[in-house]
């Protein structure tokens, strides 16, 4: 299984061109696509239905998509009937097989004067994978603050761990004549972490580094697929500043739970995309 991760920049690449078709092109062959910054009604696109249109670029994809962020933008009273508008701004997930529950988890914020702070959150998906249920989260974590940043992870990783009791979107399903979904304890979670390797935060998700022993393997920490495999280096990159293009950072990741890591084959980077100031990254299962 082929997963990919991106935050599009609402479809606006480094160029300054609005191009969806070349993002859908940079994710050409990828099985689960977790994508982060998809709007609705923003201005600075044009306004484009971006999770139409990604649904309608991936046919043979279901979809799922929850906006933590969604404000009103100039609905009004026409013609005697009511106009809604308003600006969504989320993360999607597309997928090749059928998705069986989904959910928005919206995640800890604090108030700010300045800079702008979004309501941040993540996209849960329990997929029918080929190779049984598995859920897959699409994330983006607040850009401004660390310390916010890791009461999000944490809040997160609660989620994450205490889904096999918790349960997702529904439990006691067969109360509305449903079947039960499942409560797998594996999962995926990917997208734009605003966090460079080995802050805090990242630490945070992963866990520290022993002296002796490195990063083990534990259960309550998500693994980060592109270090796991020696090819996270103090040279790789997944964000280009749209006016200095020497200043770069890692920020975008894709994380799998300890149970995936023995089918983990594959990380990657796809430097050679342009249709956002971000980069796809990607892996692969067995």
């Amino acid at each position: 299984m082929r997963f990919a991760s991106y935050n599009i920049q609402y479809g606006i690449g480094l160029d300054g061109k609005f191009d969806p078709e070349r993002i859908a092109a940079s994710l050409e062959g990828a099985d689960i696509i977790a994508l982060q910054e998809v709007t609705r009604g923003f201005h600075r696109n044009g306004h484009v239905d971006l999770v139409a249109r990604f649904e309608a670029l991936f046919p043979g994809h279901f979809a799922a998509f929850h906006a933590p962020c969604d404000i009103d933008i100039g609905s009004s009273i026409e013609d005697g009937r009511a106009v809604n508008r308003r600006f969504q701004f989320g993360n999607m997930i597309l997928s090749r097989w059928p998705i069986l529950s989904t959910r928005l988890i919206s995640l800890p914020r604090t108030r700010t004067i300045s800079p702008m702070n979004l309501q941040r959150g993540a996209t849960e998906a329990l997929i029918a994978t080929p190779g049984g249920p598995l859920r897959v989260y699409s994330v983006h974590l607040d850009h401004v603050l660390p310390a916010e940043r890791i009461a999000q992870i944490r809040f997160l990783k609660e989620r994450m761990l205490g889904y096999p009791l918790e349960g997702g979107s529904i439990s006691g399903a067969a109360d509305f004549g449903l079947a039960e979904p499942p409560h797998p304890e594996d999962f995926v979670v990917m997208g734009d972490f605003n966090m460079e390797p080995e802050t805090p935060e990242y630490c945070a998700m992963v866990g520290s580094r022993d002296v002796y022993y490195g990063r083990s393997l534990r259960l309550e920490n998500p693994v980060d697929a592109l270090a796991h495999l020696g090819r996270l280096t103090p040279e790789s990159y997944s964000w280009v500043h749209p006016d200095n293009p020497q200043k770069r950072m890692h920020l975008d990741y894709g994380f799998i739970s300890a149970g995936l890591v023995p089918r983990l084959t594959d990380a990657w980077t796809d430097y050679d995309a342009k249709g956002s100031d971000h980069l796809p990254i990607g892996f692969e299962l067995d």
